[in-house]
């Protein structure tokens, strides 16, 4: 389709995600969002999960794009890894820090330099990066003179948690050299926090860790860009909101959740709200399992697309969810175990014959609606968290690294939608929360409290919610700053 007359004045954005799997899906959300009011969008994500999302997507993935919205792909600079696993998350973040920022500011240049043809978009206007992209995308911004926008995808609580990590290496309060259990009350706007409910990287706080040092420095420059969005919902994290805002130069929005701001806002004929992100192929079969099952009846785990277990941990959650009697949809990943093949013990297979589906990937958003959907074994990864407070959904959290400890603590203690298991997983610990989440008065509890957010999320992405009104904001920010 040929761009109209006024297609050269709008203003342009590129969108930089993360290269991992939950990034890409808040960003490409976020980037539905701009583009349905009035922006040109260019999505870049890098070669390896460029390939990736055609195979798992088919031949057609990205026909019939509207005008004004375009993918392409740039190098991420790493040696060549397996064709459908999750990349080392230690060299991604080397890559995001080190490697990506030239490719950037080629990319800018050419497309700056197509503007003119008939086809082409108009000059770059706004670069939309994730967070822990802004030290590669901060290159291109000065190049360029283009204005930032930083985009963080996980939650406010743990954005404040990882801003106050290095306050915890100067009062000497790193593990392994304090109890976890000590208490932090001088973090404003977190209450009852302890050392284990703050961040971690692959299940360490060692002060030299290559990934907490990528996040200090991304940290370190929170104030750069014409304003920051977090995608989130002001009621849910208002007290944290509130202390980010005070600390910022640069206005703080809160928008989310971005898939039902898309669900709420993008007609169906819209072929860009059908697009999706998934770097594995969906397996829509467990949608017609979950159909013959009864009301709230089974339980759904998935432990994300970064998150590993090892033999023996694959093993224990095998035999709870067998010995706890009830039906359940598993996502197993291919690379879930690490370093082996995810091997189901045969006890299991018998055990839970006619009670199980397990598949390597699903439609996760319309599996957490779903009626016979009755609670979410989880990881705790925010856009998870997000998509399962939107559904009405209680938790099992079983929270594996990063932000994951503060998103666990605040979904067990703050919001009480959940319930939290032990990083030591064992089986009679498994079956004993599965139970009292599926079947008893703590489970009602919860249950009762999710719908309450569910009407809460649901109320900030109407049209005069703080959701869509912060998004107006942003628009008019960008277009001010064209």
């Amino acid at each position: 389709m040929v761009p109209d007359d006024t297609f050269s004045m709008k203003p342009h954005a590129i969108c930089l995600p993360f290269p991992a799997q939950s990034h890409i899906g808040a960003m490409l959300n976020l980037a539905k969002l701009l583009h349905h009011r009035g922006l040109c969008i260019t999505f870049v994500n890098t070669e390896f999960n460029h390939r990736r999302l055609l195979e798992a997507g088919g031949p057609s993935f990205l026909d019939d794009l509207p005008v004004g919205f375009q993918f392409v792909a740039i190098p991420d600079g790493l040696p060549p890894s397996q064709a459908n696993a999750t990349q080392n998350l230690a060299s991604l973040c080397e890559s995001a820090w080190h490697l990506m920022g030239a490719p950037i500011c080629t990319l800018i240049g050419d497309l700056n330099g197509r503007e003119d043809s008939v086809s082409g978009f108009p000059p770059v206007s706004c670069i939309v990066a994730d967070a822990t992209m802004t030290l590669s995308a901060d290159i291109a911004s000065e190049k360029y003179g283009i204005p930032l926008v930083n985009l963080y995808t996980i939650s406010a609580c743990a954005m404040l948690a990882f801003r106050y990590l290095p306050k915890l290496k100067e009062k000497g309060l790193m593990p392994p050299n304090v109890c976890l259990d000590t208490k932090i009350d001088w973090i404003p706007g977190m209450m009852n926090m302890r050392i284990r409910d703050m961040p971690t990287m692959d299940g360490t706080m060692d002060p030299d860790d290559i990934i907490l040092n990528f996040s200090a420095a991304i940290q370190a420059r929170f104030d750069k860009g014409i304003a920051t969005i977090i995608h989130t919902v002001e009621p849910l994290e208002v007290d944290v909101l509130n202390a980010l805002s005070s600390m910022a130069a640069i206005p703080v929005y809160a928008v989310g959740p971005f898939q039902l701001l898309i669900d709420r806002n993008l007609e169906n004929e819209n072929r860009l709200k059908h697009i999706g992100s998934n770097l594995w192929k969906e397996d829509t079969d467990c949608l017609q399992w979950l159909d013959s099952q009864k009301p709230e009846s089974v339980l759904y785990i998935n432990f994300g697309s970064i998150a590993f277990l090892t033999s023996q941990q694959l093993i224990e959650f095998a035999m709870g969810i067998a010995n706890s009697s009830h039906p359940f949809l598993w996502i197993i990943r291919p690379d879930l175990v690490k370093g082996d093949a995810a091997i189901l013990p045969l006890e299991f297979n018998e055990t839970t014959k006619g009670r199980a589906f397990i598949s390597e990937w699903c439609p996760q958003e319309e599996v957490l609606n779903h009626p016979s959907v009755g609670g979410f074994l989880t990881h705790c990864g925010w856009n998870s968290t997000l998509e399962t407070l939107t559904a009405g959904v209680p938790m099992l959290c079983w929270p594996f690294m990063g932000d994951q400890r503060t998103i666990c603590k605040y979904t067990c203690s703050d919001w009480e939608v959940g319930l939290e298991i032990g990083s030591d997983v064992k089986r009679d610990e498994v079956e004993r929360v599965v139970k009292e989440l599926m079947e008893r008065e703590k489970g009602k509890q919860m249950k009762r409290r999710a719908m309450e957010w569910k009407q809460i999320v649901f109320e900030a992405t109407s049209e005069h919610g703080s959701s869509s009104i912060n998004l107006d904001k942003i628009v008019s920010k960008i277009i001010s700053n064209k």
